[in-house]
């Protein structure tokens, strides 16, 4: 009985933090429109397109001096890229720079901060869809920390879970369910890395460096 009871209550918290993380997630769109910063990055992946262009308005409107678009496919060229968004060629020419090398959000992290760290730039504003920013947001901070980098988030909505009642489509449980899992699984992971000292950030200043590791 004591092992049922358990679990029991195991599955009710488990409920309970999927419920709030499904609660952040709608809560998080329509995004507010961020502050300007050093650079904008869309982090590709299901539903690009649409990452892609609202990360490319965000641009246009004078709201950072570069986009990085991060996870692009190694068989997409700059053109199809531009196909997506339509923006003008001379901004798109000079401003917007491809990222091949990430195939996960644990690239586009590293990816980002390469990129972020190769440009000097120490705030970004962070474009991907809104189940997905959780886990990005666990994923860029693991690599860019604060206070060496500022990072604010403008989430893409997804049409399967605005209305609210996300539980009556399979398909739209399945995306949550998956989603928190791997959420749970970053924070678990990053859990076990705070019991010890953590490896400096490359590209840290010293005293970063010393305040990474006591934290």
């Amino acid at each position: 009985m004591k092992s049922i009871a358990a679990f029991l209550v195991i599955a009710l918290i488990w409920v309970a933090g999927l419920l709030a993380f499904a609660g952040r997630v709608q809560q998080s769109t329509p995004a507010p429109y961020p502050d300007q910063a050093d650079g904008v990055v869309a982090l590709t992946g299901a539903n690009s397109n649409e990452r892609i262009a609202a990360a490319m308005d965000l641009l246009q409107d004078g709201m950072g001096r570069r986009l990085l678009i991060s996870g692009v496919n190694r068989g997409a060229t700059r053109e199809d890229i531009r196909n997506i968004s339509k923006p003008a060629r001379r901004l798109y020419d000079c401003c917007v720079d491809l990222g091949f090398t990430a195939a996960d959000t644990v690239g586009n992290a590293r990816e980002t901060a390469d990129w972020a760290r190769s440009m000097r730039f120490k705030s970004l504003i962070v474009v991907t869809t809104d189940y997905h920013m959780p886990r990005a947001m666990l994923e860029l901070r693991a690599v860019m920390r604060e206070p060496q980098f500022e990072l604010q988030t403008y989430a893409v909505p997804t049409p399967s879970l605005r209305a609210g009642r996300w539980w009556r489509s399979p398909g739209s449980t399945r995306l949550m369910v998956v989603e928190y899992c791997k959420y749970l699984a970053i924070l678990g992971r990053e859990a076990v890395l705070g019991l010890g000292p953590r490896e400096p950030a490359p590209g840290a200043s010293p005293a970063a460096a010393a305040a990474q590791q006591k934290g």
